[in-house]
This record gives C-alpha cells, sequence and structure tokens, in this order.
C-alpha cells in the first residue's frame, strides 16, 4: 500500500501527491534483486547487487497515496552475472508503469 508517510511525496508534488516515476523503477529493480538472490540461494550472502541499466520504462499511470501497487517481474535472461529483466507495476488492473532493465550480481561474498 503506497501510503501519504513516504517521503518522497513531501515535495513530489505540493497539494498533488504522485509517487515519483523513478522510486517505482527502483522498486522494481529492487524486487527483481531479491528474486535474482533467492534463486542463487545467495540471500544470507555478502553478495551485492547492482542496478546497470534501463531501457523502454513507460508511465502509464500516475500512483498516488491509497493504492496498492503491484511488482511484476520476469527474467528474461539469467547468468552468473548479467541478469535482464522485465518489469511491470501495477494499481488494481491498470498498468502503472513498465520497463527492461540489467542488473549485476556481484557473487564475491558468495
Amino acid at each position: 500500500m503506497v501510503t501519504m508517510n513516504e517521503p518522497h511525496f513531501q515535495g513530489h508534488f505540493p497539494g498533488t501527491p504522485i509517487m515519483p516515476g523513478v522510486t517505482i523503477i527502483e522498486a522494481m529493480a529492487q524486487a527483481a534483486a531479491v528474486m535474482a538472490s533467492i534463486s542463487l540461494d545467495i540471500v544470507e550472502k555478502d553478495a551485492l547487487v547492482y542496478f546497470m541499466g534501463i531501457e523502454k520504462a513507460k508511465f502509464r499511470r500516475k500512483v498516488v497515496p491509497g493504492d496498492m501497487l503491484e511488482l511484476f517481474i520476469t527474467v528474461n535472461r539469467s547468468g552468473s552475472k548479467i541478469w535482464k529483466f522485465s518489469g511491470t507495476a501495477k494499481v488494481g488492473d491498470e498498468v502503472a508503469c513498465e520497463a527492461d532493465f540489467t542488473a549485476m550480481l556481484d557473487l564475491q561474498g558468495a
């Protein structure tokens, strides 16, 4: 649930709170990092996941306090280090954001 308590709503935008697109994309990237970490069984290790790039980002709907934002992540390619994902953020049946993104897994500690 997106709440008015999120710090980004204080200035984005005064009087008309809208969740910043960059925050939605960051949420999708973090969900993908968790998914990759669980897939590789490295959650309890010292591995790091670095966000490398984003492509085809589209914003289709505002996300406001009170919305239930759901994240859907698909692995398009998984390698030992470089992973490619597609993500969709939805509020109900409506797409709020969609993007393709790339991450690097640093498994040195794993």
